[in-house]
C-alpha cells in the first residue's frame, strides 16, 4: 500500500489559516483579559447611586461618556468596546434608570438594554377628589396638575374612557390605590391606567347588586363617594348606606355635607348655613336625590356598602367627634344627639 502524501498546495492553504485562528484567538483572549480588569477595576464607588435618564435617540457614546463622568464606570472607551462585542450598543433603551456603583459593567448594560426603567410609586387614598389626585402627580413630578384636571374634566377624553352611561367626568372614577409609574408616562396613561383599574373592581356582580336597589352604575358610585367621604370606619359604611336608602325610598333629601362642600369652589373649610341653602346641583339640602356626579373616588367598600346596605331603621346620623357617627330614627332623637354630640349639652 502506498504512503499518502499531503500535497504542498494543500499545506499552503492550511498554515495561513492556522495563523489567522492563532491570532483571533490571541486577539479574544486579549479582549477577555482587558474585559475582566475592567470588571475588576470599574467598581470604585459601590455606594453611589444614580438616577438616570436615556433620552429617546440618544446614542450610546452620549451614554458611555455620561455613565464615565457619573462615576459608574471607569472607562467610557472601554464600555463602549464592551458594548460593540456584545452588540448591545445599538439596543439602549430609552428610559430612567436606577443604576448604582456597585454594578458590573456587564449588569449596566442588561439593565440598560432590557429597559429595566425605575417604577415611581403613586398612592391615592380613598376619598380622594380628580382636584387631590392632580395634586398628587403634580407632586409626585408625573405630570402637571392643570393637564390633569383639564383631561379629568374634558368630554372629548371622557368619551375616550371606558365609563358608565351618564358620567359627566372622571370624578369618581380615578381608583384609589397604589401605582407604579414610569417617570415617561404621559397624563393621559396615567389616567387610563386608572380608569381601567376601577372598571376591574367594578364588577357585574355590583353593577347586578345595584340594579336591585334601583340604581345605576353611575348613581352607585355617586353614592358610594358620597359613604366614603362621610366616614373612615370600616364598620359604619354600610349603617351609612342605610340612611341613605332609606331617604332615598322616602322621597326625603340627603341632607349631607360633603356634598355641599364639593359644589362650593375654593371652599374655605368653613361651612355655613348660608352654604346650606346654597343653589348648587350638588347640594343634597336644596336638591332632591343624588348629585349628578361622585364627589370623590370611592374604594371598594364604599362600592359594595352602597349596593349592600344594611338593613337599619335610621334616617339620620351625627359625627361623635371621633370618627364614629350617632344613629337615629326621628328628628326629635336627632336633634337630641346634635345637642350631646355637637354642642356638648348632655
Amino acid at each position: 500500500m502506498k504512503e499518502s502524501k499531503q500535497s504542498p498546495r494543500t499545506l499552503k492553504f492550511t498554515w495561513p489559516l492556522l495563523v489567522l485562528f492563532l491570532i483571533l484567538a490571541g486577539f479574544a483572549g486579549g479582549a477577555a483579559w482587558q474585559l475582566n480588569r475592567f470588571y475588576k477595576s470599574s467598581q470604585k464607588n459601590p455606594g453611589l447611586t444614580v438616577v438616570y435618564t436615556v433620552k429617546r435617540g440618544q446614542s450610546f457614546n452620549t451614554t458611555a461618556r455620561d455613565l464615565t463622568r457619573s462615576g459608574l464606570c471607569t472607562s467610557e472607551k472601554k464600555l463602549r468596546l464592551m458594548a460593540a462585542l456584545y452588540g448591545l450598543d445599538k439596543k439602549i433603551k430609552a428610559g430612567e434608570y436606577l443604576l448604582s456603583g456597585s454594578m458590573s459593567p456587564e449588569t449596566l448594560l442588561s439593565v440598560l438594554t432590557q429597559g429595566k426603567v425605575l417604577l415611581h410609586k403613586l398612592t391615592i387614598p380613598e376619598g380622594y377628589t380628580v382636584k387631590q389626585i392632580a395634586h398628587a402627580i403634580n407632586m409626585k413630578g408625573l405630570g402637571r396638575a392643570e393637564r390633569i384636571e383639564e383631561l379629568a374634566f374634558s368630554k372629548a377624553f371622557t368619551k375616550k374612557m371606558d365609563l358608565p352611561p351618564g358620567a359627566p367626568s372622571l370624578e369618581g372614577y380615578l381608583f384609589p390605590e397604589t401605582y407604579l409609574f414610569e417617570k415617561s408616562a404621559t397624563e393621559e396613561e396615567i389616567l387610563a391606567t386608572m380608569v381601567k383599574r376601577f372598571n376591574a373592581v367594578f364588577t357585574p356582580q355590583l353593577e347586578k347588586q345595584g340594579k336591585k336597589s334601583g340604581l345605576s352604575p353611575h348613581e352607585v358610585v355617586t353614592l358610594a363617594s358620597i359613604i366614603e367621604k362621610e366616614t373612615g370606619a370600616d364598620h359604619e359604611r354600610p349603617i351609612i348606606s342605610s340612611v341613605f336608602h332609606n331617604r332615598l325610598k322616602k322621597g326625603m333629601r340627603l341632607e349631607t355635607d360633603p356634598t355641599v362642600i364639593y359644589g362650593i369652589k375654593d371652599f374655605n373649610g368653613n361651612i355655613t348655613r348660608k352654604d346650606l341653602r346654597r343653589k348648587t346641583p350638588y347640594n343634597t339640602y336644596v336638591i332632591r336625590g343624588l348629585p349628578p356626579g361622585p364627589i370623590a373616588s370611592p374604594g371598594l367598600a364604599a362600592l359594595q356598602a352602597a349596593v349592600r346596605p344594611e338593613k337599619t331603621p335610621f334616617f339620620y346620623f351625627v359625627s361623635k367627634k371621633d370618627g364614629t357617627h350617632h344613629f337615629s330614627r326621628t328628628i326629635k332623637e336627632h336633634l337630641k344627639a346634635v345637642r350631646i354630640y355637637q354642642l356638648n349639652k348632655r
